[in-house]
């Protein structure tokens, strides 16, 4: 196995600058990860796929305003600064840019008047990493703006079209974007089913955009983010699977934190986590907890694919991708998405 075999081209217009309106009329590959028979669908064909008793698990991370525009204390430099996860105290991992030009004891000014902070570069890290220290981490909120994407150049006026519709814990620096589809609506429509809607949250980092850049994709150095299963959701995903029971994660972020949680386990059995996991899933992976996934279309060379390839198979996700981009489908995180079952 090589990095190169998840490698593929997509024109560049074929990644989605805006999200679909409405949400749930995005598209919809659906893939069998038996036979790879594959039929095209739209998101709101979606409970169609779905029968009485199946569990969808998802992940209710909400993105915080996590990008920051400030200037040198004296110089007045521009400096653009990403929150990536709290350490305490006013301290926080970020990344800078210029990085470069950004060293150990620089004061950053963001805001004006009553709206502003300080933030002083306590430590430097490799690649723009810095831990910073903020006067009052309170206003961060009000002063950041939510970060998209770095392969989505068009703004977008409604910063709640990059959170989903049941985005609840904050703490993401990118969205879960499989969940992106969903409506109020769509979901009332799923549980008059009676299908379970179960909620896990783990904190989507930037290193999910980060390319796998080793020949060998087994000697890449997974990131880690942060990620909690509760009791209850553990005691009904158990229960569902020993019913034979469909369980159905909606992303590949719900699935890395299943698996870590249920993998803690001898018997495979899901427990409560609350933890950081930097579980990284490459094809030949044996999957304790999903039966079905709900999942977009990823970049290459990912571990988002790679995931999605150990699921449904190499060999299918190459044909189904080859067939996304000859029916036009639209890629990334405000593009369409594929149901594999």
């Amino acid at each position: 196995m090589k990095t190169s075999d998840f490698d593929y081209i997509l024109p560049p217009e074929y990644i989605a600058q805006t999200p679909a309106e409405p949400r749930d009329h995005s598209k919809l590959l659906v893939l069998s990860k038996k036979d790879g028979t594959i039929e095209h669908k739209h998101f709101y064909d979606l409970p169609d796929y779905l029968s009485e008793g199946d569990v969808l698990v998802f992940n209710e991370s909400r993105v915080i305003p996590a990008r920051l525009m400030g200037r040198k204390s004296g110089s007045g430099g521009k400096v653009e600064i990403l929150l990536l996860h709290p350490k305490g105290d006013g301290l926080w991992e970020t990344l800078v840019k210029p990085g470069q030009r950004v060293r150990e004891g620089t004061v950053i000014e963001i805001g004006t008047g009553d709206l502003s902070v300080t933030a002083e570069v306590m430590e430097r890290g490799q690649g723009g990493i810095r831990t910073i220290r903020f006067s009052d981490e309170s206003k961060l909120d009000k002063l950041g703006i939510v970060p998209l994407p770095p392969y989505i150049h068009t703004s977008i006026n409604d910063p709640e079209r990059y959170q989903t519709v049941y985005a609840r814990v904050k703490g993401s620096v990118a969205a879960p974007t499989a969940g992106l589809h969903f409506t109020p609506e769509l979901l009332s429509k799923i549980q008059v089913k009676g299908v379970e809607l179960k909620f896990v949250t783990l904190h989507v980092g930037m290193g999910s955009f980060k390319p796998v850049k080793v020949d060998d994709p087994a000697q890449h150095l997974m990131h880690k983010e942060y990620g909690e299963v509760s009791n209850e959701v553990a005691d009904r995903i158990n229960k569902a699977k020993a019913d034979g029971r469909r369980i159905i994660n909606v992303g590949t972020t719900s699935v890395r934190l299943v698996e870590t949680a249920a993998k803690q386990n001898a018997n495979g059995k899901l427990s409560a986590y609350a933890d950081w996991t930097g579980h990284f899933i490459l094809p030949g992976y044996d999957f304790a907890v999903p039966d079905a996934l709900v999942t977009n279309f990823h970049l290459p060379k990912s571990t988002l694919l790679m995931l999605v390839a150990a699921f449904a198979g190499t060999k299918n996700i190459r044909v189904a991708y080859s067939q996304a981009i000859e029916h036009n489908y639209r890629f990334y995180s405000f593009g369409d998405a594929m149901l594999i079952i």
